[in-house]
């Protein structure tokens, strides 16, 4: 299990984390208007991967993002899933999702979500989730706590996977064969599961207690840096996601409430910390 993170003093968490929470709703209205509109969008496959999706929405709203961050933060670096990386070596970055859950998004579904998170001096600082498809905003900060808009959330209180919902995930190009026998191995404990395409939903709603758990076999950092500080203010536990350039290349991801994450990582097994 990570160390707690240290909570940076001397950086002006107050100014950006009042930031990404107005430019993550501004980002997420933008999507709405797409979204109604989705039927005029280019939707393009990433790699010839049918699942991996991209559309204009997306380009145009991360260019949204990067140019307001940038503007307040000039001295901030920026990693974006569509944008690429700048300055990576800032003392904070911002990790960025445009649209989390683009097949969702293109298809109609209400699973989708902007996901801005901020690393300072490399440990997930704050984040925010902006939901526009249920008026939901998630966000928290180092050291203040967890919201869903203005109420404080909790991770729940389960002590055995079979008293609530995991979410699940998993990614063609890598880790797909670890899936099928840890669904298994959830069903035979008595757990249930569920998969709503966004990884920054399913992320805040462990942070929430809607979930007890989500394992993503291979997630990437923009899917869930603002989700971990959610994970983190909420009381929730996470595996060491950022090991062997997991920001960069993403890595097997777990995030799970304290009483049942031990089981949950047994069921993964040794393939959660890349073994």
């Amino acid at each position: 299990m990570p160390t707690a993170p240290r909570i940076p003093h001397d950086v002006d968490l107050d100014a950006r984390y009042a930031a990404v929470k107005r430019v993550a709703l501004a980002a997420a209205q933008r999507g709405m208007a797409f979204y109604r509109d989705r039927e005029a969008l280019t939707v393009m496959h990433k790699g010839g991967d049918q699942q991996d999706m991209v559309s204009i929405a997306d380009r145009q709203i991360e260019e949204y993002i990067r140019a307001d961050l940038s503007r307040e933060f000039p001295e901030d670096g920026l990693l974006g899933e569509e944008g690429g990386a700048a300055d990576l070596q800032a003392r904070c970055l911002w990790v960025i999702d445009p649209i989390d859950g683009t097949a969702c998004f293109v298809n109609g579904l209400h699973a989708w979500c902007v996901s801005i998170g901020l690393m300072v001096d490399g440990e997930p600082t704050l984040g925010a989730i902006a939901d526009p498809n249920h008026d939901e905003l998630f966000h928290a900060c180092l050291g203040r706590g967890a919201f869903v808009n203005d109420a404080p959330i909790r991770a729940s209180a389960a002590r055995q996977v079979s008293e609530g919902l995991t979410g699940v995930g998993t990614f063609h190009p890598r880790g797909k064969a670890h899936f099928i026998p840890f669904l298994q191995g959830l069903l035979s404990s008595g757990g249930m599961f569920i998969r709503n395409g966004s990884g920054a939903l399913m992320t805040a709603y462990v942070a929430a207690g809607r979930l007890i758990g989500y394992y993503e076999t291979e997630l990437k950092s923009w899917d869930c840096l603002a989700g971990l500080v959610l994970v983190q203010e909420a009381g929730g536990r996470r595996n060491d996601f950022f090991r062997n350039n997991g920001l960069l290349d993403g890595n097997p991801y777990l995030v799970a409430a304290p009483g049942v994450y031990e089981q949950l990582a047994a069921l993964i097994g040794p393939s959660l910390d890349g073994d």
